[in-house]
């Protein structure tokens, strides 16, 4: 271990022992963001080295989200505007994401797959439902794995399926505009059922949410971290623990 590990190591303890009383989000959101532009930094021309290597933080990561509490991870793995990407880049991914699924599988998590399925390949929705209903049994903590995520088309869904469910019913519009209201679209989103996440960590330093959440990140806190994904550590996940603790959160008052 170098001196520079050595200090980090030391930082990285004093925050775990400043954070021990401290009350962790139930839920955290992440963007892993930056593989590509780690790939290339790194001297890689094919930017799947990127890819693997932000698979690869994955399983750390969520080692250290169980170590602290956290009970739900939503991690935004492939958008759906990814699926436009060209051929030769979105199928070595799709690889990656079938792999990374099969490993956290292996690894004994519990796996929810969302995002519009029906606009993957089918071999890559095969394996995401076969993870759902391998693992659904499973207690602890959820990982929410987002591939084909787009927070935009989430919403179009969910009114969507609140649409057909009413008209299943023998509803009318005019019937279902008189009870409308944001409980009846929350319970037919990719997330029914699950607590809206306390905190969203963008990495590779973008500050914004390109669409991730749109309709449950309302009150959540946003940790945004410079690091490519495949370079984050964990002092930098204790950071974003940190920085949510001293927040105020105030529910959008």
């Amino acid at each position: 271990m170098d001196l520079r590990d050595l200090v980090y190591k030391v930082y990285e303890r004093r925050l775990e022992r400043k954070l021990t009383s401290i009350q962790a989000p139930r839920h955290v959101g992440v963007i892993v963001d930056g593989n590509r532009r780690w790939a290339r930094s790194n001297g890689h021309e094919d930017v799947r080295h990127g890819h693997q290597k932000g698979a690869d933080k994955i399983s750390e990561l969520l080692v250290w989200c169980k170590e602290a509490g956290v009970e739900y991870v939503t991690l935004w793995l492939l958008s759906t505007d990814n699926l436009s990407r060209d051929k030769k880049e979105l199928e070595p991914l799709l690889q990656v994401i079938e792999n990374l699924v099969d490993d956290l599988v292996e690894q004994g998590w519990h796996v929810k797959p969302m995002g519009s399925l029906d606009l993957l390949p089918d071999h890559t929705a095969h394996v995401l439902k076969n993870a759902k209903e391998a693992t659904s049994h499973r207690p602890g903590l959820i990982v929410n794995v987002a591939v084909g995520y787009g927070g935009r088309r989430e919403i179009a869904d969910a009114v969507r399926s609140l649409l057909q469910e009413h008209a299943s019913k023998g509803a009318s519009i005019e019937d279902l505009v008189e009870v409308l209201d944001v409980e009846h679209i929350a319970e037919h989103l990719y997330t029914r059922g699950l607590p809206d996440p306390d905190l969203v960590i963008r990495t590779s330093g973008e500050q914004r949410l390109s669409g991730f959440l749109l309709w449950q990140s309302a009150h959540s806190e946003f940790y945004f971290c410079e690091a490519y994904w495949p370079d984050f550590r964990r002092v930098d996940f204790l950071r974003a623990l940190r920085a949510y603790a001293a927040r105020n959160r105030r529910y959008g008052s």
